[in-house]
């Protein structure tokens, strides 16, 4: 085989196999809400779970609440009466290589609250 057509296809290997090894470690993140706050639990498609990350809290008008850091299980925990919720939450996580989000509607938290 010519080696110019061993060069393309050991490049067209490399581009076809890219996304699969780049989504082995998507950062997942989710929370949950009760009345008193949001659980939030971050942990890697592969099912790892994260031990070092910041969590970001906004506001539904993208304002910035709260900072912490994740838990060595992968969580943090965000007591509601320390943000305003009334617009809802966008709960960020960020590994330093890796970043995500949810996001906590205000009907997330009426539904948990029973109000």
């Amino acid at each position: 085989m010519d080696r110019q057509v061993i060069r393309v296809l050991a490049l067209a290997s490399l581009v076809t196999t890219a996304p699969f090894g780049a989504a082995a470690h998507q950062l997942i993140v989710f929370a949950s809400v009760d009345c008193e706050g949001v659980t939030v639990e971050a942990k890697f498609s592969n099912g790892r779970v994260v031990q070092k990350g910041e969590v970001r809290v906004f506001d539904g008008n993208n304002a910035l609440q709260s900072t912490l850091e994740l838990q060595s299980d992968g969580t943090a925990n965000v007591p509601l009466d320390t943000v305003d919720h009334s617009g809802g939450l966008v709960i960020e996580v960020d590994t330093g290589g890796h970043d995500n989000y949810w996001i906590v509607t205000p009907e997330d938290i009426a539904r948990k609250c029973g109000s």
